[in-house]
């Protein structure tokens, strides 16, 4: 299972999301590594009622082998459905890593 697959199946069986992204953005960071960077969006009505840094604690709780291993940066979006519907169901796109291509 590759990398992305364990997020995914980690996250989807933690969370049951209704909406899950996930964006390999190594390539847009400096080095060689090829799934070190990643952009997660998760929507969840498990996020009901927690303030921000508690839902990037669940996240890095259910991550935490990835996160001690070859994932070097994790950028977390973190909705409830409303908080989603209200965002436009959508998020800013990554800027480049100095460095990146």
């Amino acid at each position: 299972m590759t990398i992305e697959q364990t997020i995914r199946t980690k996250i989807s069986q933690e969370f049951a999301p209704k909406n899950l992204e996930l964006l390999n953005e190594s390539h847009m960071h400096a080095g060689p590594a090829v799934n070190s960077h990643f952009n997660l969006t998760v929507v969840s009505d498990d996020f009901e009622g927690k303030r921000p840094v508690a839902r990037h604690q669940m996240i890095y709780k259910v991550l935490a082998d990835e996160m001690a291993g070859e994932v070097h940066a994790l950028a977390l979006h973190l909705f409830t459905p409303q908080e989603w519907k209200d965002a436009g169901n959508s998020i800013a796109a990554s800027p480049n890593c100095q460095g990146g291509k």
